[in-house]
């Protein structure tokens, strides 16, 4: 049966060297909170210690994938770096609502099982999750001939994460004359990617391996380049008393459409265009595909992963704390019927 099975294009025998081959690194993100290794039916995660820290937990989820960045990453035969990506997303995520990261669980698909693409894959994941203090706690690898087509992968990611329930982060509290600062992000990070191969690829008639002297590295490592995780740096704010009113995390639909996410409707975000740098691999896809500068700030980050939204008041609060980072101030709020309005 088994033969037939793996004739059909399912193979178990691969299924189970994956699972040999992903159980340090899974098990290296497990605390004592974590009760179940590798191959139970459900991960089982132990809340009682960490709930003694807040008088009104509320637990926060979210769900996403890499997108198309995964056809990047099997043109260039690495699989670690969208491992990491698909953590550190969901990360930012929960983020934008003031939460922490607790659990991961991680889905795999292929058309074809493959070990080594697999393995790579977990690797990426388990270091950032042991980076952001994450337990990755469970996953499912499925192989689907047929319905993936040859060579093709997907990956997405389920995070859960706690929050005090009075310090929730939903913007409602955004006011009039609020700033905001933004952190710098590594790249595309997750989005843009159909966009950006369509030019790159198709009108600029680039490869991965195309070295370009302004990326300062070749097009595909440019594209691969890991996402980044915010969390140090806001819970560093966070902990030390900065009244943070909003949080947008930058990811597809730019700042253009996840921005008004948590402005109040009757505020608008003033974008000041020109405050920070904006990466060359964004500069290279805007010129090959001439791409209007509306445009690129709705689908990319443009060198932006996350805005932290803060009284102007605390300004100087902000700064000495971040001293040490990388930051810049990119807008302000104004009166408006909640948009974004880049300047």
């Amino acid at each position: 049966m088994s033969d037939q099975y793996q004739k059909s294009g399912v193979n178990i025998s691969a299924g189970n060297e994956v699972v040999k081959r992903i159980k340090k690194n899974v098990a290296s993100t497990h605390t004592k909170a974590v009760l179940t290794g590798i191959g139970s039916f459900g991960g089982l995660f132990d809340l009682s210690d960490i709930i003694k820290n807040y008088k009104h937990p509320v637990l926060v989820q979210s769900l996403d994938g890499v997108g198309t960045k995964l056809s990047v990453a099997r043109m260039m035969k690495k699989y670690d770096s969208v491992g990491e990506d698909i953590v550190n997303h969901c990360c930012d995520d929960l983020l934008a609502m003031g939460a922490k990261p607790l659990i991961f669980l991680d889905y795999v698909a292929h058309d074809k099982l493959d070990p080594n693409i697999m393995e790579a894959m977990v690797a990426g994941m388990a270091k950032a999750c042991r980076e952001a203090g994450v337990a990755l706690i469970g996953g499912e690898t499925a192989e689907m001939p047929g319905t993936y087509m040859k060579g093709e992968h997907d990956i997405a990611g389920a995070i859960t994460g706690v929050v005090e329930k009075d310090k929730i982060i939903t913007g409602e509290r955004i006011k009039e004359g609020n700033i905001l600062f933004g952190f710098p992000s590594a790249g595309l990070h997750t989005n843009g990617f159909s966009l950006a191969r369509s030019i790159l690829f198709k009108k600029g008639k680039y490869t991965v391996k195309s070295k370009v002297k302004e990326l300062g590295c070749t097009v595909g490592e440019a594209l691969l380049k890991v996402h980044v995780n915010y969390c140090d740096t806001v819970f560093s704010l966070l902990d030390s008393g900065v009244d943070i009113r909003g949080i947008a995390h930058i990811t597809g639909g730019g700042f253009v459409e996840n921005i008004p996410r948590v402005l109040p409707k009757n505020f608008d975000a003033e974008i000041q265009k020109g405050t920070w740098p904006i990466l060359p691999i964004f500069s290279l896809i805007q010129k090959v595909g001439k791409v209007e500068d509306k445009e690129m700030h709705r689908v990319f980050n443009m060198g932006i992963g996350l805005v932290v939204i803060v009284p102007e008041e605390q300004k100087n609060k902000v700064e000495k704390i971040l001293k040490n980072k990388k930051y810049y101030l990119v807008g302000k709020i104004i009166k408006g019927s909640g948009k974004t309005i880049l300047k």
